[in-house]
């Protein structure tokens, strides 16, 4: 698959994966992987940048003496989610096309 394609992808999937609670890392990948592969190492560039783009927010809480950090979606990012949700309505229709 194309590595854009894919980051793309993947980016809409992690704001699906938070959009009715917060979440961490390690349980967005566990949502994730019956879908698609995501690993840590790519997980968390995608969380970096929606935070730089305001999409997500985070906050740190204390889980078994140790700091987890909690990613929660913002309205930017709940945009950003529709926004990509009807992009793959639009490829749905082409890939419909494509299989004729």
């Amino acid at each position: 698959m194309d590595s854009q394609l894919k980051k793309g992808l993947l980016e809409g999937c992690v704001l699906a994966a938070i959009r009715d609670e917060e979440s961490y890392g390690y349980k967005i990948i566990g949502q994730l992987s019956p879908y698609i592969e995501i690993s840590e190492s790519t997980l968390y560039p995608i969380l970096k940048r929606l935070e730089s783009s305001k999409c997500v927010v985070t906050k740190n809480k204390l889980y078994s003496g140790r700091l987890r950090k909690y990613y929660r979606i913002t309205d930017r990012g709940k945009s950003k989610l529709r926004e990509f949700c009807q992009d793959m309505d639009q490829i749905m229709e082409i890939y419909r096309f494509l299989r004729k």
